[in-house]
């Protein structure tokens, strides 16, 4: 598993300790970027970035992460709900302090602009009649005001279309990330009804059948195994049809309890064993 890159050094530190959760959800659950799309819906890439601070996971992405690892998603939701509110004010203030930098930079050059400009214009026929430093005084302060409040205007328009900008890249990053199928056609739900018919336990989910699954798997298979994993007393987590890493955690240890081969596959053998 690659090592995670450092956090930005800006992030509040409800979002940070959301971010930092997040990742050691994932660390321990053992999952690719690659898997993490393909269960929860989101690009590797999205994860990518909420993984490392670039952009606040959407509350569907963090439930998603909880469910397929088993995890409490109250926790995290709390502490995204807070992150919220200062996600927005702390990319407002860098951009602020990054344009107001700018601004401090033009308004040096103006000033420098016009100071040359005032010295290359030739004095008229009044100017040269007059005493030249009293002349000089009454103009200049003139034009400093005038590029002053020149700069103040820039600044303040520059900040406006910054935050603008800002809030518009901002909102369909969150919009963009829900998949069209993940929109239109909820999760399938599953329910245990442990029967014993003729000798054999049946979750009555998958009409009894013994297709080799493993891990990455999903379906009624799946959710047929997992009530027959919970009957025998090992919890593979919920029962939501996803072989991820609390089932194939569960597999493994029914399989070494019950003197076969532990891979974690579950095959005729396996199936034999978990229908008794």
């Amino acid at each position: 598993m690659p090592r995670s890159k450092p956090l930005p050094a800006e992030l509040d530190p409800s979002a940070r300790q959301l971010v930092t959760d997040l990742r050691r959800i994932r660390d321990h659950s053992e999952l690719t970027m690659r898997q993490l799309a393909t269960k929860t819906g989101y690009s590797a890439k999205s994860w990518e970035r909420y993984l490392g601070g670039a952009a606040l996971p959407p509350r569907e992405a963090v439930e998603a992460l909880a469910r397929i690892t088993g995890t409490d998603p109250v926790p995290l939701l709390a502490l995204r709900e807070v992150a919220v509110e200062t996600w927005g004010s702390r990319r407002a203030r860098a951009g602020e302090r990054r344009e107001q930098a700018g601004v401090e930079q033009t308004g040096v050059e103006q000033a420098g602009v016009e100071k040359a400009g005032v010295e290359q214009v030739g004095p008229t026929r009044e100017e040269r009649s007059a005493p030249e430093p009293r002349a000089a005084a009454a103009r200049f302060p003139h034009l400093a005001l005038t590029a002053g409040v020149a700069a103040l205007a820039v600044a303040l328009l520059s900040a406006l279309l910054l935050v603008l900008r800002l809030d518009d890249d901002a909102t369909p990053a969150v919009i963009s990330a829900v998949p069209r199928s993940a929109a239109t056609s909820p999760p399938p739900s599953y329910t245990c009804h442990i029967t014993r018919i003729q000798g054999r336990w049946s979750a009555g989910i998958n009409k009894g059948r013994n297709t080799e699954i493993g891990y990455g798997d999903s379906g009624a298979d799946v959710a047929e195994a997992q009530c027959l994993l919970r009957r025998a007393g090992i919890s593979p987590g919920g029962i939501d049809g996803m072989f991820g890493p609390l089932t194939l955690r569960a597999a493994k240890a029914f399989q070494q309890r019950e003197g076969l081969t532990v891979d974690g596959m579950l095959g005729p053998h396996s199936w034999k064993a978990l229908r008794g």
